[in-house]
């Protein structure tokens, strides 16, 4: 695999939580949450299916409980090794996927178009609270 597309070590990748990486995907940056499934890895998109402008991992992990990864504004649920909701106002949505594979004991990304970037959260994300007004859904 091409040095560009390596990210990390499987053993930076959590088996309990999350690591937030950022990928380039040509002019942009995207961030990318990792979380082990045994000898693999998924990755999906980092936000919630719910408010796409909610982050499952704010930087320090995102919450996971009994193999589920957690929105902790609507109390979602995502199953860790789909990312199938499995309860809350996004239910039946599945969580947006990045492509990797590992190899020689390192994760790759392997979605066409997508580069590795660094650990942790982008540089041009939105700097918004995510406040919301009103009750509605």
């Amino acid at each position: 695999m091409d040095d560009d597309r390596r990210v990390v070590s499987l053993d930076d990748v959590p088996a309990d939580g999350t690591l937030l990486v950022t990928l380039r995907n040509g002019d942009g940056l995207e961030e990318v949450i990792l979380t082990r499934l045994g000898d693999g890895v998924a990755a999906y998109k980092n936000f919630c299916q719910h408010w796409t402008d909610v982050r499952l991992d704010k930087g320090s992990g995102a919450l996971v409980r009994n193999d589920e990864i957690v929105c902790q504004k609507h109390a979602a649920t995502f199953e860790a090794d789909s990312g199938y909701c499995n309860f809350g106002p996004c239910e039946g949505s599945y969580l947006a996927t990045v492509d990797v594979d590992v190899e020689d004991g390192a994760v790759f990304v392997t979605e066409d178009g997508y580069t590795f970037e660094h650990v942790g959260e982008s540089d041009d994300r939105s700097r918004s609270s995510g406040s919301r007004i009103g009750f509605g859904g």
